[in-house]
């Protein structure tokens, strides 16, 4: 079975405090703060998810807030930099903004493409790229226009623990095309027009520790229902321990490990977030899964209250 996913459908990571989650993602980026909701599996954390104006796949960063949690170091079996993409033209409003908002940068080169890289408020890399691809984000924010405003994912750069075998991964069970190899980089593309771009560092630096400031899994895209039990099937045929599908409410969700220790997801385009509140008002309340709907109050009691600025 030969199958393509379309690109990068999320990213999820570990952070601190959730109000200086909030502060960076919206209030330096710009993102659209689309779902407050829980960690499924731990309803006394939240789970904030951050995109465009409509949430779309591949604009979708998501976060497991734990204050005061252990850091994390950053290594092999892991998403070392998430890239986001922005209209050509606008390096220098980012590069300005993140000066005035107080975050360091500096600038790269890499596949003849210039990246401005920085860190969040908790350690997460992230870094910048121009490029014509992707629709423009119509979400407003102090200054941001669509003409400046982040597009969503770029892609990633992974760090793994078997470099070769992670290659493997990408190309024959995912079905990204490799598109070059430059230092220690090499680079592969799927279809769609933002989170596409994927860079895996081919040497290993010792295996990452998981907490604050570093990603928990990348998740792709599959189209619907009936595409994900393939994905499923394929993964499991190709020899990998693949869970059965898990219904994240917004998404169904199927995870593996791959032999660079990168943990996958992939995660259906459908229901999306807007079907259980409207798609002009997503963000602006906790949401929860129905199991924890008889609990809302203690639940809410125990999070800590967040505002966009």
């Amino acid at each position: 079975m030969s199958k393509h996913t379309t690109g990068i459908h999320h990213i999820t990571a570990y952070v601190g405090h959730p109000q200086e989650n909030v502060d960076f993602y919206a209030g330096v980026l710009g993102l659209r703060l689309v779902k407050q909701t829980v960690n499924f599996d731990d309803p006394s954390l939240y789970h904030l998810y951050f995109g465009d104006e409509y949430a779309k796949p591949g604009t979708i960063i998501t976060f497991f807030p734990v204050p005061n949690g252990p850091k994390g170091i950053i290594g092999d079996g892991q998403v070392g930099v998430t890239t986001y993409v922005i209209p050509k033209g606008s390096m220098n409003f980012w590069k300005e903004r993140l000066t005035k908002k107080g975050v360091s940068f500096k600038e790269v080169t890499r596949f003849n493409e210039d990246y401005v890289q920085f860190e969040d408020t908790h350690g997460l890399r992230l870094e910048l790229v121009e490029r014509e691809e992707g629709q423009p984000n119509t979400w407003l924010y102090e200054d941001i226009t669509p003409d400046t405003a982040i597009k969503g994912f770029g892609g990633a750069i992974l760090y793994s623990l078997d470099p070769q075998a992670s290659k493997d991964v990408l190309e024959n069970i995912m079905g990204l095309e490799y598109v070059s190899t430059e230092g220690d980089y090499q680079r592969f593309k799927s279809s769609a027009d933002i989170g596409n771009i994927v860079d895996l560092k081919m040497s290993t630096s010792g295996l990452g520790r998981m907490g604050v400031g570093t990603v928990h899994h990348i998740a792709w895209r599959a189209n619907d229902a009936k595409d994900h039990v393939q994905w499923q099937e394929l993964v499991a045929k190709s020899g990998y321990n693949v869970t059965p599908v898990i219904d994240r409410n917004y998404f169904d969700a199927i995870y593996f490990r791959e032999p660079g220790q990168i943990l996958y997801e992939i995660a259906t385009d459908t229901p999306g977030f807007a079907h259980d509140e409207s798609q002009e008002t997503m963000g602006e309340k906790l949401m929860l899964p129905s199991q924890y709907e008889s609990r809302r109050q203690v639940i809410e009691d125990n999070l800590i209250p967040i505002k966009v600025k």
